[in-house]
């Protein structure tokens, strides 16, 4: 499980890198590819914090997009649950950052 888990992590970095690069349809690709790996794991901490990191970065990549809709929601409210729940203190910073950037909005 340990390569799956590699694999997953390397396609949220390289698609963080694509999404400050402006490359948004590759981010989003290998969030994609990220999320369906880490979706054919066994539930585990680690998994889950992973989760919680792709889920943030779907949500701070489609929020550049117009029309994101639903799918943005989506990924704020799984994003933000993974983090409350696993405690991994990044990703609970990256959660708390997008819900008070949501906040200003409102």
């Amino acid at each position: 499980m340990r390569p799956a888990y590699l694999s997953a992590a390397r396609s949220l970095q390289l698609g963080r890198e694509q999404a400050v690069e402006g490359e948004i349809g590759r981010a989003l690709d290998l969030y994609d590819e990220a999320m369906a790996l880490l979706r054919t794991l066994p539930p585990e901490r680690t998994r889950d914090v992973l989760l919680a990191h792709t889920h943030l970065a779907f949500y701070q990549t489609l929020s550049l997009v117009e029309n994101a809709g639903k799918a943005l929601d989506h990924h704020l409210r799984q994003g933000v649950s993974y983090a409350r729940s696993t405690r991994d203190p990044l990703a609970r910073a990256i959660a708390e950052e997008c819900l008070s950037g949501l906040e200003q909005v409102l």
